[in-house]
């Protein structure tokens, strides 16, 4: 039983949006996969209401910055970002083959490197770094992209990578002068990942309220084991670094527009195209002020590791 809803996207009809009201789409396995899949990224998706907000490292009260080693996140700009939705958690392991599988991605991996250890087969072995609900790490950044669009075409909603603008907006709750995208504001590392690799213990529970340890293990918590920010959103600090849709250019702050910026229009270096990674406490990195919402960098965009989340830029709840 198919229900249809309509809605209007900045004033202009989009198609309709076929949500599943009981049972898969035709009853088959792969549509019923699929069919949840698009469920819940609409279900996951919290409003976040537009604003304007200090874009940058606002830095620390005594006027210091709060990330060091490199000056991208300087100067902090006033801008402004309308209403959008984002994804309450990080794209899993199991969303992800859904959406090869579904997109017929896999056989572009048949003979790659990536395949075993990026477009692996997820399990229900909670124990696993491949467990279905462990966010996914892609092997570029193509198939984040694709993704979002690949929902985009399901829901007829305009799903997309957030820009980076959306993303610190939305880990800093609206804008809050807050370094880390956690329940306080602060943080407290999970020791999880700091034993020796062959003393990582899966089954013991989650403490503290972020995962930021180690760059040099693969394992990671399921999303959603640590407590969220004040608007709902989990491991936008920690668990793993994600991608923006921006093209990444180091004094991108000092020429950004203040309404809605997008990023660059080209990457700076054509030769080696790379986009603007978030939350790099993600990949392990505290050091000089890294694990805070404000680190930015850039990565290539065929570099591999990197996980994502979807926003839909709606100026209205979509659920």
């Amino acid at each position: 039983m198919l229900r249809t809803e309509r809605l209007k996207v900045i004033g202009l009809t989009i198609m309709p949006i076929f949500l599943v009201a009981c049972g898969g789409l035709g009853g088959a396995d792969g549509d019923s996969s699929v069919s949840r899949i698009v469920e819940n990224a609409i279900e996951n998706q919290v409003f976040v209401e537009g604003g304007e907000f200090e874009l940058g490292d606002v830095g620390r009260p005594d006027g210091s910055a709060y990330v060091t080693l490199v000056d991208h996140s300087r100067p902090a700009i006033e801008v402004r970002v309308d209403s959008y939705s984002i994804s309450r958690y990080e794209t899993t392991w199991g969303q992800m083959r859904v959406y090869y599988e579904a997109t017929g991605r896999l056989s572009q991996y048949e003979a790659s490197p990536f395949k075993q250890r990026y477009v692996t087969s997820p399990t229900d072995d909670r124990l696993s770094p491949y467990f279905r609900n462990k966010p996914a790490r892609v092997p570029n950044y193509g198939e984040a992209e694709g993704y979002c669009d690949w929902l985009a075409q399901e829901t007829g909603l305009p799903f997309a990578l957030p820009t980076e603008a959306q993303w610190e907006y939305a880990a800093r709750s609206r804008g809050r002068e807050v370094a880390y995208a956690t329940d306080s504001g602060e943080v407290q590392k999970d020791p999880y990942l700091r034993r020796p690799t062959e003393y990582v213990d899966p089954s013991i529970p989650p403490s503290g309220n972020t995962l930021i340890h180690s760059s040099l293990k693969f394992e990671r918590r399921p999303v959603g084991s640590y407590p969220p920010n004040s608007l709902g959103l989990y491991d936008m600090t920690g668990n793993v670094a994600e991608w923006t849709q921006d093209w990444f250019q180091e004094d991108y702050y000092e020429q950004a527009p203040r309404d809605n910026p997008s990023g660059p229009e080209k990457p700076a270096n054509p030769d080696r195209p790379e986009k603007t990674v978030r939350d790099w406490g993600g990949h392990g990195d505290s050091m000089g002020g890294a694990g805070t919402v404000f680190m930015r960098a850039g990565e290539p965009v065929s570099a591999s590791g990197t996980g994502f989340r979807c926003v839909v830029n709606h100026p209205e709840p979509i659920n």
